[in-house]
């Protein structure tokens, strides 16, 4: 790999000299004329070719006559703001490509159909990184700077981050856009114009951390510096005065310091890169906050750092250091020997340098500083106390490897590849009407959207707004777009938003969302059923006086709810009912459906002195008969255990019923005296018997041999089948052989399991 440098991103403690800053570039030029701009960034950019140089030119001649005249909402001419902005950029050593776009961001603003014009004057490159800051131009970021606080606040700036690096769909859009705002800092903190305190904020929250994390560490402190000297213009003055000296004799004053440490390591053996840097203003400040201490107890103001190959080099070193300058007692941490929790590792000291000046240095093996700026240790993330997002810290540190790499890249259209920040697109940012940010699953939805706000809003969801117009419930969300959901007073979502096939959701919050709601309408229907069924029981027994409580507690529920659900799936029937109200049967305790407490209650009381004589067909026990034809009704189709009754057929013998069974009123109320005890034979062992199933889910390909694979896994005859489609809802009937209920339970649970099912139950 090359040297870095001259590749204009420096690492933390690199040095850019002075005459070599933008600004001593921009101030070079004059701030006036584009073209004498121009020969004076030349010598920085030594990589560009000559026709490279003569299409920034053509991008000048383009742009100027535009510019002319014209000024900035903050006051400052656009020209100047332009080549200021084109100075950062010159500075970082940026490809042609970037640098022209950074000369042209600013025409959009005075051409119509300026993507059109651009593309027919300049490469598509060009035209697509101007697009890009144009884009991020349109973001109002200081509209969510009023909404919460604390952690809220903290949470919103971060997802405003994110959403500016999600926006910007090639890395370099992110960096032009940063120049930019370097160059308005610098306007703003020379000029005193309103909006100068909203700018400073929001270049602290968002700007100068997107710089920390890409690593371009100038244009950090630079920014970090201009906002703090706005904000607080005492604190500022009284910190630059405890410095004593300018930043640029601090500069001159690390560069002797490194110096020397080269010479002595050089001539002791040790192979070692040694780096320094002054500390910035508002990095002291934010030091003697965090730590709560006083400017003569920062040791950091000067720091120089020293990397080398080996573990042993970096022990090596120190002692040249500590025999070169006087220790400072208790400035020495040990972080190789005991690495701090986030793996952490280095050697901190700091000594009485030259002029009796204190100077902190840190040694680290080249391992170690990747791991410090790329790995768990970032530095960045411990700098701005960011929460833990293992996937995000992997995209920046890929970004700022490829940062790091672009001298190295000869073919421009790989390097604008290596550039594309695809890593963000697994998420779209948008924006709430108060302007919160809201981050949701690539292709989400204005329903993913409503529920992500509030479960309410999702349910009530009729209708949505992006950026003022009205878009259908399935349109896919783009970055930076503002939502806005229309919603009912009344209803709830619709069973069409869980076909995957309609699109209306993608994340998995919302459609878990959306199922519970179902879920729970089909409990409250439920319940709402039972209860009339029950009540009208009370009622024609004339003892509507008696608490639903206490039947509940009658009937061994401990809770009412368990005991409505089971009166209206047809555990309790209303015959099981009347008898425990008339007095005439006690409820059994047996296992129900799904674990709950059910109830047994025996048919008519077997007259004394007769034996119940096992019948060979139908597994049935039959009072005082023997060898007489029973027969299973198909209207109810029983099974054990369920609670059963005969009726004596002409012609067919007897007709075993479930007790409940609405056909079995009909005949009891008119031959009563024909109704004759049964119970299941439970001699017969494995008996089969059918019973019908009905299932409700949303029609897709594969549905029907989803659920026919789980009957042949579990050996259950299929004996008859009915299916119907209506829209996106398929009904499906099914007749099984089952051996009893504890079987059909199982079937029907695994049923429920299969995708799209909404209900799976007995008929």
């Amino acid at each position: 790999m090359k040297s870095r440098q001259n590749d204009g991103l420096p690492d933390s403690a690199a040095i850019v000299s002075p005459e070599h800053s933008s600004a001593a570039l921009f101030s070079a030029a004059g701030g006036r004329d584009g073209f004498s701009w121009l020969e004076s960034a030349l010598p920085m950019l030594p990589a560009l070719s000559p026709g490279e140089i003569e299409v920034l030119r053509h991008a000048l001649e383009f742009s100027q006559p535009l510019y002319a005249g014209k000024h900035l909402s903050t006051g400052e001419p656009v020209t100047r703001h332009v080549l200021g902005a084109a100075s950062v950029l010159a500075s970082l050593r940026v490809d042609s490509d970037t640098l022209m776009a950074g000369l042209l961001h600013a025409a959009a603003g005075y051409l119509d159909d300026y993507e059109e014009k651009l593309q027919t004057t300049f490469s598509p490159a060009v035209t697509h990184l101007v697009e890009g800051v144009v884009r991020m131009g349109r973001i109002r970021t200081l509209g969510a700077r009023g909404e919460g606080s604390g952690t809220n606040h903290n949470a919103q700036i971060e997802a405003l981050r994110k959403m500016l690096l999600a926006m910007a769909e090639d890395i370099r859009v992110v960096i032009i856009a940063l120049a930019d705002r370097t160059q308005t800092m610098r306007y703003i903190a020379a000029n005193s114009i309103p909006e100068r305190v909203e700018i400073a904020h929001e270049t602290l929250d968002i700007f100068a951390p997107l710089a920390n994390r890409l690593g371009l560490w100038q244009i950090k402190w630079e920014l970090e510096d201009l906002s703090f000297r706005i904000l607080e213009p005492e604190r500022y003055r009284k910190i630059a005065r405890l410095l004593e000296d300018t930043r640029v004799n601090r500069e001159q004053y690390i560069g002797r310091v490194v110096d020397e440490l080269q010479r002595e390591l050089q001539q002791a053996g040790i192979k070692a890169e040694v780096t320094g840097r002054p500390k910035h203003i508002y990095s002291i400040h934010k030091k003697m906050k965090r730590k709560d201490v006083d400017f003569k107890e920062i040791h950091d103001a000067r720091a120089v750092r020293i990397l080398v190959n080996d573990v042993r080099d970096c022990y090596a070193a120190l002692g040249m250091v500590h025999n070169l300058w006087v220790p400072i007692p208790k400035e020495f941490d040990d972080y190789i020997a005991r690495p701090k929790g986030n793996d952490y590792r280095s050697l901190h000291t700091a000594v009485i340098g030259p002029e009796d000046k204190v100077v902190e240095i840190q040694i680290r093996t080249y391992e170690m500083h990747r791991h410090s700026e790329m790995g768990v240790a970032a530095h960045w993330r411990y700098k701005e106390g960011a929460r833990r997002d293992a996937r995000y810290e992997e995209k920046i540190a890929w970004l700022r490897q490829i940062l790091e790499w672009k001298n190295d890249v000869e073919d421009a259209g790989e390097l604008a590849e290596h550039f594309k920040t695809a890593l963000f697109q697994d998420s779209v940012y948008v924006l709430t009407p108060q302007g919160r940010v809201i981050s949701l699953p690539k292709g989400s939805t204005p329903v993913d959207f409503a529920y992500h706000v509030h479960t309410d809003l999702g349910h009530h969801c009729r209708g949505a707004k992006v950026d003022g117009l009205m878009v259908p419930l399935d349109y896919p969300l783009q970055n930076a777009q503002r939502v806005e959901i229309i919603s009912a007073k009344q209803g709830g979502p619709s069973r069409d938003w869980l076909n995957p096939a309609l699109g209306y959701l993608t994340s998995h919050r919302a459609r878990s969302k959306v199922r519970q709601w179902f879920s729970t309408q089909q409990r409250e229907d439920s319940l709402i059923q039972g209860r009339a069924i029950v009540e009208k029981e009370l009622q024609r027994h004339g003892m509507t006086a008696l608490g639903l409580d206490k039947l509940a507690g009658g009937f061994k529920f401990a809770k009412l709810d368990a005991f409505l659900a089971a009166v209206a799936r047809g555990d309790i029937n209303s015959h099981q009912l009347g008898a425990f109200l008339s007095g005439k049967a006690e409820p059994a305790v047996t296992a129900g459906s799904a674990g709950s407490v059910g109830i047994a209650v025996t048919g008519p009381e077997l007259p004394a002195g007769r034996k119940a004589i096992p019948q060979s067909d139908g597994g049935v026990l039959i009072v005082g008969v023997d060898k007489l034809l029973t027969t299973l009704a198909k209207c109810c189709k029983p099974a054990p255990p369920d609670p059963i009754v005969g009726f004596v057929t002409r012609g067919r013998g007897i007709t075993i019923h479930r007790h409940g069974c609405a056909s079995l009123s009909r005949l009891s109320a008119e031959s009563a005296e024909r109704l004759v005890a049964a119970d299941w034979d439970a001699s017969k062992g494995e008996a089969s018997y059918p019973v019908d199933v009905e299932i409700e889910a949303l029609d897709r390909q594969g549905l029907l041999s989803d659920i026919s694979t789980i009957l042949l896994r579990e050996k259950i005859n299929v004996i008859a089948t009915h299916t119907q489609s209506r829209g996106v809802t398929a009904t499906m009937q099914f007749t099984l052989k089952i051996t009893g209920l504890a079987q059909l339970r199982r079937v029907l649970g695994l049923i429920q399991g299969v995708p799209g099912v909404m209900s799976a139950s007995r008929k």
